[in-house]
């Protein structure tokens, strides 16, 4: 026979908690019988812990023994605290796996057949792009977290509004190898600075930064990776004025 639990939470048109889904779904999974009540207003539930002295809601119940918030939920059944975010490369890793995908199925789409060449350049052209969308939907986050360590910014600040765009617009057209003597020598010359800039400011000053590569505001740390990033647009913009020439 299954346990009892009561959970009390606020669900309402302005207000939906997240611990209390939280802490409804951990106690669902722990095979608890739920009785679970709402608060159906901000006004209801600012009533509801000043009657009761709590400082926050949810607070939750099992077998009539008060255990408290979410936060004691999860100490009641020993998980520790809710994970926070801290540094993380799991933002660039997405980028960079559906970015795979999609270009092997493009590939596909295209020719029928897998060509490792054609496969490396739409991998390297799809990623520009989604990294250039990812600056772009908030342009002064991430310009707050650029000046910090690209070279031409710190000097000129606009620049960082001008960065993304070059970077998404090179990897759209160098998708479809369109205008290839304006936006590869443009794409070498933004993503050179960028890993001369990277460079000195991981491996010769030693500083501890944010990497702004998948916009503003990211826990994904300053190094490999955004070093990587700005190779990787690098070779993508010398091959593409190679293949111009010899292909």
């Amino acid at each position: 026979m299954s346990q009892k639990a009561k959970i009390v939470r606020i669900v309402s048109t302005d207000h939906f908690c997240p611990w209390g889904l939280k802490a409804l779904d951990l106690l669902r999974r722990r095979g608890y019988d739920i009785d679970d009540q709402h608060l159906e207003s901000s006004e209801e539930n600012k009533r509801y812990k000043e009657e009761n002295g709590y400082d926050e809601t949810p607070q939750i119940w099992i077998e009539d023994k008060h255990i408290g918030t979410y936060d004691d939920l999860r100490e009641h059944f020993d998980l520790g605290p809710d994970p926070k975010q801290g540094d993380t490369y799991q933002p660039v890793i997405a980028v960079f796996a559906v970015a795979l995908v999609m270009a092997f199925t493009s590939c596909w789409a295209q020719q029928g057949a897998l060509d490792l060449i054609r496969i490396t350049e739409l991998f390297i052209a799809i990623s520009m792009c989604v990294l250039g969308i990812l600056k772009l939907q908030d342009l002064k986050s991430f310009a707050t977290g650029f000046v910090q360590y690209d070279l031409v910014a710190q000097r000129y600040v606009p620049y960082s509004n001008v960065y993304p765009v070059i970077e998404a617009g090179a990897g759209a057209m160098m998708i479809a190898g369109l205008f290839t003597w304006v936006v590869a020598p443009l794409a070498l010359i933004v993503s050179s600075i960028g890993a001369v800039s990277v460079f000195k400011a991981v491996y010769i000053e030693k500083r501890d930064l944010k990497c702004a590569c998948v916009g503003g505001g990211s826990s994904v740390p300053l190094g490999f990776i955004s070093l990587t990033e700005n190779l990787l647009m690098m070779a993508m913009s010398i091959w593409m004025m190679t293949k111009q020439i010899w292909f």
